[in-house]
């Protein structure tokens, strides 16, 4: 799976075209894209990278529970949770009752920069 690099602008401009029936839909619209690779770097701050281990490696059964064992306020956790999950690197489970249970979701993320153009591509495992 390959995360989509792509600006703003490109998006948008190929989403009139759809829109307006000049181009087809792209297989990997509906992907999760990013708008540059420093952009899937920022958040793969250290932080998210150790609240990602934390799930990866004790397997909490809630997010309380995580945020419990990061040290971090749940409301905060919640949040990095949320961007995490938008962006495919999280999954959340249902749990009992209420309760989400975080799962990693992506492992590894290969860059493939070429350093003459704009074509970076991200690759998740």
């Amino acid at each position: 799976m390959a995360i989509k690099i792509q600006s703003l602008r490109e998006l948008r401009n190929e989403m009139k075209a759809v829109a307006r029936g000049q181009q087809p839909a792209p297989s990997d619209a509906g992907q999760v894209s990013f708008e540059s690779v420093e952009a899937v770097v920022r958040l793969l701050t250290a932080e998210n990278r150790a609240l990602l281990a934390t799930i990866e490696q004790k397997r909490p059964q809630s997010i309380a529970e995580l945020a419990n064992l990061v040290g971090r306020a749940e409301p905060n956790v919640s949040r990095t949770l949320g961007k995490l999950v938008a962006t495919g690197f999280v999954r959340l489970k249902e749990g009992s009752g209420r309760t989400k249970i975080p799962e990693v979701a992506i492992h590894r993320v290969t860059v493939d920069i070429d350093v003459c153009q704009q074509l970076d591509k991200v690759a998740v495992a």
